[in-house]
């Protein structure tokens, strides 16, 4: 709801509403089901061997889902549909980056920061987690969208296409960007520690 009620009305500072909600559901919601609200995470995590695959389909489900709800809430509550795309002028190709190396950072980072054996019992996770996505919402925001989570890109846009007939020309970049991101992250941090995997 915090991503669709500031890009309705247009936030100046939305990205640090964005960031500090995402750290508070993050420690919320860590020890009750590692706080998995972002596809290209899960799938990130998944490849890692953190999660088992018998609860990654379940995953996806409830954040494509919850995406789309939140969708439904921000249009109850003012009238107004959303959905990202790339600012005007802005090629797809970057776009696609922007929304690529940003979840590649969001995903190292929680790899590091939430599944790392040396980090293991910190209390910092949820800044780390929260002040990425910060920083990715003002650097890449203004460029792609800033969705940095295939869910976020999907629910909104398919309410604006059932309610407003809008266009899903865009999704694709809010899948391939992210999902990429998350699986190159995990191969970097596998790489980065051999020894540590499991």
């Amino acid at each position: 709801c915090t991503i669709g009620l500031t890009a309705v009305q247009g936030v100046t500072l939305a990205p640090v509403a964005i960031g500090a909600v995402l750290m508070v559901m993050v420690y919320m919601g860590g020890h009750v089901s590692g706080a998995h609200y972002n596809p290209a995470i899960s799938l990130a995590v998944l490849i890692r061997g953190k999660i088992e695959s018998k609860i990654f389909l379940p995953y996806l489900v409830a954040q494509f889902l919850g995406a789309f709800v939140a969708a439904c809430a921000v249009y109850s509550i003012t009238g107004k549909t959303f959905a990202l795309a790339p600012t005007e002028n802005v090629s797809a190709t970057s776009a696609l980056l922007v929304e690529f190396l940003f979840t590649f950072a969001l995903a190292l980072v929680i790899l590091n920061v939430a599944t790392a054996p040396a980090t293991e019992g910190n209390s910092f996770y949820g800044l780390a987690i929260g002040f990425t996505i910060t920083a990715a919402a003002f650097a890449g925001g203004p460029i792609s969208g800033g969705a940095f989570n295939p869910a976020v890109g999907f629910g909104p846009m398919l309410l604006n296409g059932i309610v407003s007939g809008g266009s899903f020309s865009a999704l694709w970049i809010y899948l391939v960007g992210p999902l990429s991101g998350g699986i190159l992250a995990s191969l970097i941090y596998k790489f980065q520690n051999p020894e540590k995997v499991n």
